[in-house]
Parts: structure tokens; C-alpha cells; sequence
């Protein structure tokens, strides 16, 4: 059994495991990155709004809301390790569903099929955040978590570019039956994460004093006797919640956006966001925890997103586009930041703790359909002003909220 107990040095010793939960964090970002290719098909084809498509991705990440204490119970009852292996066969059977969805060309079934491999997603999600976070000491949390934010966001891209391969047309000349058979392979490669995910040599991991033989390792959570008595915590799950929406806004409205502007291959705008991440993320591995702390991070990239996120609107609507390279760059080690600062000394209550951090990413459902109606109000553009209020909040947790304690 591994706590977090373990060194630096003998983390060395989890490169397996780091490889394949990689593997997984690649797997959840080519998940959400169809969605970026899905939304303006199906405003094309099916002659829908853009509130309309973005529900697409509201039933992808709802599923978190609802299933997101339902997968920690999971993991308390059959590991880490066999929940992942699950999580892959909800994911196929959401993919296969958007088969019979294209033929029927139906909204409805269409949103059931993003739901079903959202859960997929929040039982993936539920298992490998935590598992990495805890995989190793606290403090350099956020750098094995930018090792997976390289993985997860070089997927995103990929996703829409994969399809755009396999169909063999732009996005303009798409049928929606076109995506059956790059469905097909999706549904293939999925299942044999899921075996490799159960033959994978996983060790089971534990926070310190999760176990009640253990409390005295983490004397803060020792005399607390529920989850709701932690603040740091409670202001970190609303954080992770604008940062999920406003990053899945960053990410999965680029193809989109740039076909509203009239950008020739509106595909290739795709990687915008995710080189900013990349960017971001190469700087967490070489500068925490040894130059900059977790806290420190969160700062930092919260201003540079606030400044992406105003410049977007206020420049020309040509050059807006390329400003969403600093959004991303700031949102680059706000997950990796938020979780580790957010899950510190929560003992006991640590997988009840990663539920409610789960749940929040419920947030990438909200605030992209919330874009979605401003955009169909006041265009595109302006509609990436619901940006700015999240990163503030962001902030404030980064110089504050990260900090308070009950007595």
C-alpha cells in the first residue's frame, strides 16, 4: 500500500503507473476533444442554435453532478485500479450510442450518448485525480499533475483532427453518418484501455490518515466529523468548478468560433488552447515544487487568464482568436494547483473530498451552455466576458481561500 508518505526519490519507482494513468488522462481529454468537433456539426446538419449544440457538452460533463459521490463509493468498494477498467466500458457504450444517433439524427439521443460516456469520464475522472495527487508528496502533487495535463490536453486537439482524418472532408461537407466509422475505432481503442487498465501493475494508494488507525498523521481532520467542515476545501470545489467551465469554454468552442469568423479550416484552430496548456504545464514540471509553490502557480496563471480573457474581447474580432493562447496558458496549472491545495490535510475524508472536487467539474457544464445562449445573444466575442468573473474568483483563492482553516 503507497501513501503519500513516499519521497521524490522513490517515486521513481511509480513510472509504470505514471505511464498508464497517463495513458488515461489522454484518454479523458480525446474524449471531451469530439466534443469541439461534434457542437458546430450539429449546428450545421441540424439546423439547431448554438445554445441547442452546446448541450452536447452540458450532458457529457452533468454526469458528474450526478454521479460523482456514486464513484468514490465505487473506488472505497473495488480500488482504483478496477473502477478505471469500468469507467472505459461506459465510455464504449456512450460512443457506440452516438452511431445510431448520427443515422437518426437525433438531438435527444445524441445528448444520451454524451451523458452515458460522461459517466464514463466521471468514474476515470474520480479515480485518476485523486490517484495521482496522493501517488507521491503533496507538495510536488501539481507537478505529477502537469506531467498529466500534458497528456490530457495534447488529446483534445487530436480528437477533432482524428475525425477530420478518418472522414476525409471539412467540417462544412460533413454528413452526420460520416462519424460512424472513426466511431467504430474510438469504440475499439476504449475497450482495450479498459483491459489494459485491469492487467496494468496498479498499486492501491492512500492519503495519510485515511485510515482511522492513522488519524494521527493528519491531526487537522482527526476531530472533524464531516467533509462540510473543511473550508479550504469547500472554497476550492466552487473554484475547480469556474475552472472546469471556463477551461472547457477555452478548449471545446475553438473550432466553432473560428468558423463564426469565417477562418478557412476552422479544425486546425483547435490548437490554440492546447499549446497554451502544454506551455503551461512544461513550466510546472521544471518549476514546481522546487522554485514555485502550488499557491504561487494558481496566482500567476489566474492573471495571465484574466488577461487572455480580456484581451479576447476588447481586440479586433480577427486577432481575438489567438488571445485564447493565454486563457489556456492560465488555466495550465489551475487543475493541477487546485486539487493538491484543496485536498490537503483532509485525512479521512479524502476520498469524500475528491467526490466533491468530482462534482465540480459539473462546472463544464454550465458555464459552456451559458456561453452558448450570450453567443446567440451578443456573439461570440462578447460572450467570452463570462471568462472574467471566474478568474477573479480563481485568484482570490490562490492569495486567499487556499488558506482558511477552522480552529
Amino acid at each position: 500500500m503507497v501513501s503519500t508518505q513516499t519521497t521524490d526519490s522513490g517515486t521513481k519507482k511509480f513510472m509504470i503507473p505514471l505511464i498508464v494513468v497517463g495513458v488515461m488522462f489522454f484518454a479523458i481529454g480525446f474524449a471531451l476533444g469530439i466534443n469541439s468537433y461534434i457542437v458546430p456539426l450539429l449546428n450545421k446538419t441540424l439546423g439547431i442554435s448554438s445554445a441547442e449544440s452546446y448541450l452536447v457538452i452540458a450532458a457529457t460533463f452533468s454526469a458528474f453532478l450526478i454521479f460523482g459521490y456514486p464513484a468514490s463509493l465505487v473506488i472505497g468498494k473495488i480500488g482504483y485500479k478496477k473502477t478505471m477498467a469500468l469507467s472505459f466500458l461506459m465510455f464504449a457504450l456512450g460512443f457506440y450510442l452516438f452511431i445510431p444517433s448520427a443515422q437518426m439524427e437525433s438531438l435527444p439521443l445524441f445528448l444520451v450518448a454524451s451523458f452515458i460516456s460522461g459517466m464514463g469520464n466521471t468514474f476515470l475522472q474520480a479515480s485518476v485525480n485523486p490517484y495521482i495527487t496522493i501517488l507521491g508528496p503533496m507538495e510536488s502533487a501539481a507537478k505529477r499533475m502537469s506531467y498529466m495535463g500534458v497528456a490530457n490536453k495534447l488529446a483534445w486537439p487530436i480528437a477533432p483532427l482524428f475525425l477530420a482524418l478518418v472522414i476525409g472532408k471539412e467540417v462544412k461537407d460533413v454528413a452526420l453518418t460520416d462519424i460512424n466509422v472513426p466511431f467504430y475505432i474510438i469504440i475499439a481503442i476504449f475497450i482495450l484501455l479498459g483491459v489494459l487498465a485491469l492487467v496494468a501493475k496498479l498499486p492501491e494508494v492512500k492519503a495519510a490518515g485515511e485510515d482511522e488507525d492513522s488519524a494521527e498523521e493528519c491531526p487537522y481532520a482527526a476531530n472533524k466529523t464531516s467533509v462540510w467542515q473543511f473550508p479550504h476545501l469547500l472554497l476550492g470545489v466552487f473554484a475547480l468548478f469556474l475552472y472546469v467551465g471556463v477551461e472547457t469554454v477555452s478548449l471545446g468552442t475553438l473550432v466553432d468560433y473560428a468558423e463564426s469568423l469565417g477562418l478557412a479550416n476552422p479544425e486546425y484552430y483547435a490548437w490554440i488552447a492546447p499549446v497554451g496548456m502544454v506551455i503551461g504545464y512544461i513550466c510546472g514540471i521544471i518549476f514546481i515544487p522546487k522554485y514555485l509553490s502550488q499557491a504561487a502557480a494558481l496566482k500567476i496563471c489566474a492573471i495571465a487568464a484574466l488577461f487572455g480573457s480580456l484581451m479576447v474581447v476588447l481586440v479586433p474580432a480577427e486577432w481575438s482568436i489567438f488571445f485564447i493562447v493565454f486563457m489556456a496558458l492560465g488555466c495550465s496549472l489551475m487543475w493541477p494547483a487546485l486539487w493538491p491545495l484543496a485536498m490537503t490535510d483532509l485525512g479521512k475524508f479524502t476520498k469524500a473530498g475528491s467526490s466533491l472536487m468530482v462534482i465540480a467539474i459539473v462546472g463544464g457544464a454550465i458555464i459552456p451552455t451559458l456561453y452558448g445562449f450570450v453567443k446567440d445573444a451578443v456573439g461570440g466575442q462578447n460572450a467570452y466576458w463570462i471568462c472574467v468573473p471566474c478568474f477573479l474568483y480563481i485568484l482570490y483563492y490562490g492569495i486567499k481561500g487556499h488558506k482558511v482553516r477552522t480552529k
